[in-house]
């Protein structure tokens, strides 16, 4: 984990989760269902925070999210609601809570729909990885965060989304100097 490394300019060379989750996790190219939801229900909680606060986090929203089991989360009723917002663990807002469990159904509604989640995104963007790392949204981004919010989910604003396809490789956007490119 040497800082000589050169590697993408955000990345907090102080945190050592940081690192690890930029050297062998961020835009590498994921497709299972279980890590694309993973990391959609832990994008949405990024709204309006760091991702590095949210990642900081993430053992602690493992436990409490069952390891993001889907069956599970989909029938959290408000006992467990009610826990997950008393855990100083994971990041506390009653309506990314709600949001949590909403989009988990609707995600397991497309996965039933397209036969898994990538199908689905592929009708987004295609079977490629796209690179580029200059944006913050793209027309991509835009038009699958206004599906998903037709779709009824929240906090998958464009930023969001485009964050998203990143962090699951869809968009590998290292930087031109990271030697993880």
């Amino acid at each position: 984990m040497s800082s000589e490394i050169k590697r993408c300019s955000w990345v907090n060379l102080n945190n050592p989760k940081y690192i690890l989750y930029h050297d062998n996790e961020w835009s590498k190219f994921r497709v299972d269902d279980k890590y694309l939801f993973e990391m959609l229900i832990l994008e949405s909680f990024q709204a309006g925070l760091s991702w590095e606060c949210v990642l900081n986090k993430r053992d602690n929203f493992r436990e409490a999210y069952d390891d993001f089991d889907i069956d599970k989360i989909m029938n959290y009723d408000e006992k467990k609601q009610e826990e997950l917002y008393n855990n100083k663990g994971i990041v506390r807002n009653r309506l990314k809570i709600k949001a949590s469990i909403k989009n988990s159904i609707i995600f397991n509604d497309i996965v039933l729909e397209y036969g898994s989640f990538y199908n689905y995104l592929k009708t987004f963007c295609g079977d490629k990885i796209i690179y580029e790392n200059d944006k913050t949204t793209s027309d991509i981004s835009d038009r699958l965060s206004k599906d998903l919010y037709k779709r009824g989910m929240r906090f998958v604003g464009s930023v969001i989304i485009y964050s998203y396809l990143q962090a699951v490789g869809i968009i590998n956007s290292h930087d031109d100097c990271c030697v993880f490119k």
